[in-house]
């Protein structure tokens, strides 16, 4: 049939088999009691077709834009559950597409409106964390994903096992346009993970000069915290042998 949205002739939306199951899990999702196990295959062949669709390295943006177009037909609580459908490792199709660096993917399942952005997977990441560990390289379609993805997500939230925050990952792994990106959606500078380290001591420990400056630009930066040893991140450079940092941190220090 014409697929409304552009008007040209769509390829079939849903395969016979994969449209039978959405519309058995559709009644299953609107009975009053859910999905029980005992409804087991059609949720299993939903979820089989939907990863192997949206969440492999060579998925196709078409693709997943016709099968979400196909499911969303059948009703918004199936489009929610699909979307939002985490593997055995607690991973979504967002968190897939983003550690693939398949943004357009990652855009289309933003575009829902039903994608839960926060939810962490079974090591404790959410996909805005992925995000910023991964170099989205000079794309700037690539770039405004990741922003839009920071603006819509907990850009604050700890990963549940380290404590990090996204601000953190970026800058362990030296991603200076993820830092910025994320201090412009709203990154708290001050916040502490689970060994009381700041954005600031892990950038300090890594000699990472330039972030160093952009977080000490940020109002309320805070270069007094000590993490659980009672740990300053200007010790944290000196002992680390970051000269340069912790020249920059007394100088801060003494002028404010």
């Amino acid at each position: 049939g014409i697929d409304p949205f552009t008007g040209r002739e769509g390829r079939c939306e849903l395969n016979p088999r994969l449209r039978e199951a959405c519309i058995a899990l559709n009644q299953q999702l609107n009975r009053p009691r859910g999905v029980t196990s005992r409804d087991g295959n059609a949720a299993r062949l939903v979820a089989q077709e939907w990863f192997r669709v949206s969440s492999q390295k060579r998925s196709q943006a078409e693709s997943v834009a016709g099968v979400l177009r196909g499911v969303k037909s059948l009703g918004p609580e199936l489009l929610a559950y699909v979307v939002n459908l985490a593997d055995g490792n607690g991973n979504t199709a967002l968190h897939y597409s983003v550690s693939h660096g398949n943004l357009a993917i990652s855009s289309l399942l933003l575009d829902t409106g039903v994608c839960d952005v926060n939810h962490q997977n079974r090591a404790g990441y959410s996909a805005l964390m992925l995000a910023a560990l991964t170099s989205v390289g000079q794309e700037e379609e690539d770039m405004a994903v990741a922003q839009r993805l920071f603006s819509m997500g907990d850009v604050n939230a700890k990963a549940s096992q380290t404590g990090q925050t996204a601000l953190m990952l970026a800058i362990s792994h030296g991603h200076q346009d993820m830092v910025a990106a994320l201090l412009e959606c709203g990154a708290d500078v001050n916040v502490q993970d689970a060994d009381g380290a700041t954005a600031l001591m892990c950038a300090s420990e890594y000699g990472r000069l330039d972030t160093v400056q952009l977080l000490l630009a940020q109002p309320g930066c805070d270069l007094t915290i000590l993490d659980n040893e009672g740990t300053s991140a200007l010790a944290i450079a000196l002992e680390a042998e970051q000269d340069e940092v912790a020249a920059l941190l007394h100088a801060h220090l003494t002028s404010n």
